[in-house]
């Protein structure tokens, strides 16, 4: 294998790389839940990497070692940019949604999130909500996950819960 077919390798794996977060970015993760965009496109890379050297006669264990060291240490740097830079985590993560607030759902979020009221009910039957006003949020979290914040109580939920939260139009 010669230095170009390397380089070439390296490349076409960041670049199908990149399409598959892109297209999860834009059509959402309800499909992929508990999973981030990134995790998913490690994911299908590594698989699709492993039945390549697998199946393909033409496709050597070295150019196989070096996809899953460039997808790696893609990963690795990727995961180091987002944590480190307010930037790179603002393009390539999904901020976690309110799609329910005081009691009140949020239809238009719903839609947004591509969940649908059912969903959401069935949600709140989880978590052994009784009564829709007992309900402090609802968020529909980055992995694709809802989370569900009650009490009868009628205490506040502490602001810091929603600090990484999108709460446009709310009063936390």
């Amino acid at each position: 294998m010669t230095l170009s077919e390397t380089l070439l390798l390296i490349l076409s794996v960041l670049g199908i790389f990149t399409t598959i977060i892109i297209i999860t970015r834009v059509f959402g993760l309800r499909t992929f839940a508990k999973m981030s965009s990134f995790d998913f496109a490690s994911t299908v890379a590594i698989g699709s990497v492993l039945a390549s050297v697998i199946l393909n006669s033409d496709y050597s264990i070295l150019k196989g070692g070096i996809a899953l060291a460039t997808i790696i240490g893609f990963q690795t740097v990727f995961a180091f940019l987002v944590r480190k830079s307010d930037f790179f985590k603002k393009i390539f993560t999904n901020k976690p949604q309110i799609i329910m607030w005081n009691g009140k759902i949020l239809h238009e979020k719903l839609k947004s999130c591509n969940v649908s009221e059912d969903d959401l009910i069935a949600k709140l039957r989880e978590a052994n909500v009784h009564d829709f006003n007992d309900v402090k949020a609802v968020t529909f979290e980055s992995t694709g996950d809802i989370s569900v914040i009650h009490n009868s109580k009628q205490k506040a939920v502490d602001y810091r819960m929603f600090t990484d939260v999108n709460t446009d139009h709310l009063h936390v």
